[in-house]
């Protein structure tokens, strides 16, 4: 498994390298000077050079990324100047509000599909699986942008049980009961079509391996169907389904950004927002590169547990 790490970990790098290059050029090509917006107005053209000179704006482009590169190495993120504060800070109080978020979502998304698509294939019927596709369509037809709304309707207006957004007063850990009525709606939200995807996957991939031949097998020694599923079955419909959970993760991350909108809720995407309106430069460049980085990491972690599982993707590696 180690040589198998050692294997992937170079392109990681150099997709994150390459990501870094990318996404320092682009804001570059954004219209707009920060020196001007921050300066005002009214500003000299003489306090608008200082400003220049003190954010490194007045030198070459790859002296300006060396720069940039160097600082993200040594963890030395910068100051925001138009948003205010440390930018460490800012992502780590956004990264934090948003972490609980996804994993919540990502834990009750594995928890559905998983009894979803254990209960379609143990007990098969028309009814369960009409209802499940029909569910699946909607979920998946819905974007979250209209399924948030409809829940704050529900349940903080016209049913006022939840919070219709916000985070905990207390912090998660302090009063777990009040964090979970916060995390509740728009956990839901999030999880429903990463939900959808993983049992429509899932359910699939199991019905593809009871017609293999060692099911057949099986049951002509009159192995219990219940042990049939969840001992061989899902087990070999596992890794596959590991791949489609890392991609979907990913979509994940990325609706949290409108699921964060839509129930004001203070994490990256929040943040991303207000780095983007106000061009707040090295706070966009940070917060672009982490997405980045959290999509490498996924992605290898994926690869991992999907090497551990099948043992030929460990072979495939070393070779």
């Amino acid at each position: 498994m180690t040589r198998y790490l050692l294997h992937r970990l170079p392109s990681a790098l150099l997709v994150l390298f390459g990501a870094s290059v990318l996404i320092f050029l682009l804001l570059r090509l954004v219209p707009g000077d920060p020196a001007t917006i921050l300066a005002g107005n009214d500003a000299t053209p003489e306090s608008v050079a200082a400003i220049r000179q003190q954010l490194g704006l007045d030198q070459s482009i790859p002296a300006q990324y060396l720069s940039w590169l160097g600082d993200l190495v040594t963890f030395d993120l910068g100051r925001s100047y138009l948003i205010g504060g440390q930018i460490s800070d800012l992502v780590g109080r956004g990264l934090t509000n948003t972490l609980v978020l996804t994993v919540t979502a990502l834990v009750l998304a594995v928890v559905v599909s998983l009894a979803v698509s254990l209960a379609s294939v143990l007990w098969p019927s028309r009814w369960l699986n009409t209802v499940v596709a029909a569910a699946n369509t909607i979920a998946v037809a819905l974007p979250t942008f209209v399924v948030g709304p409809l829940l704050v309707l529900v349940f903080a207006v016209a049913i006022p049980i939840l919070p219709s957004g916000g985070v905990p007063p207390d912090g998660f850990i302090a009063r777990p009961d009040i964090a979970m009525q916060y995390l509740l709606l728009p956990t839901i939200c999030l999880a429903l079509p990463v939900a959808a995807a993983l049992t429509r996957f899932l359910t699939e991939s199991l019905r593809t391996e009871l017609t293999k031949p060692y099911v057949l097998t099986a049951r002509s020694l009159g192995v219990d169907h219940r042990e049939i599923v969840t001992r061989g079955a899902l087990r070999n419909a596992l890794p596959t389904s590991l791949t489609v959970l890392g991609l979907q993760t990913g979509q994940l991350l990325g609706g949290a950004v409108l699921v964060e909108a839509a129930f004001v809720w203070p994490g990256i995407g929040q943040l991303i927002e207000q780095g983007i309106s106000r061009r707040d430069y090295p706070v966009v460049q940070v917060l672009l590169l982490l997405a980045v980085a959290v999509f490498v990491v996924i992605q290898l972690l994926t690869d991992l547990a999907h090497a551990w599982l099948d043992p030929r993707v460990r072979i495939g590696g070393r070779s």
